[in-house]
């Protein structure tokens, strides 16, 4: 698993352990998974990056404990929250920020040439 202190990700804004989703929460994200958008990547010198924008309606489907009442965006999510609402990419991605204008567009990056723990 990536550092996320090296990435420089604000742990705090995320909830302090990964919350899974109930069956019937999952449900209610279910029809809007066709409808997520994913950009093409982009790069630096030490990372990619990409955002995934969710259809708007989505937000309001998603549990309260996600959202972050301070800023009115999405919290930092966790690998397993972000894949259990229906986000789909390769290994390796980190939620580092959210768009405050756009509360719905997740932005995600990964260290450049990224390479999948071998098991």
């Amino acid at each position: 698993m990536a550092n996320h202190n090296q990435m420089g990700i604000d742990t705090s804004r995320r909830n302090l352990v990964p919350r899974p989703l109930s069956d019937s929460e999952r449900a209610k994200l279910d029809e809007f998974i066709d409808s997520i958008h994913y950009s093409a990547r982009y790069s630096d010198s030490e990372y990619e990056y990409r955002h995934v924008q969710l259809p708007k309606p989505m937000l309001k489907a998603i549990p309260e404990q996600f959202h972050d009442k301070t800023t009115g965006t999405l919290k930092l999510l966790w690998e397993e929250e972000w894949r259990a609402m229906g986000i789909t990419q390769s290994l390796g991605w980190e939620h580092y920020e959210v768009h405050e204008p756009e509360p719905h567009i997740l932005l995600f990056k990964r260290p450049l040439n990224y390479q999948a723990p071998a098991h």
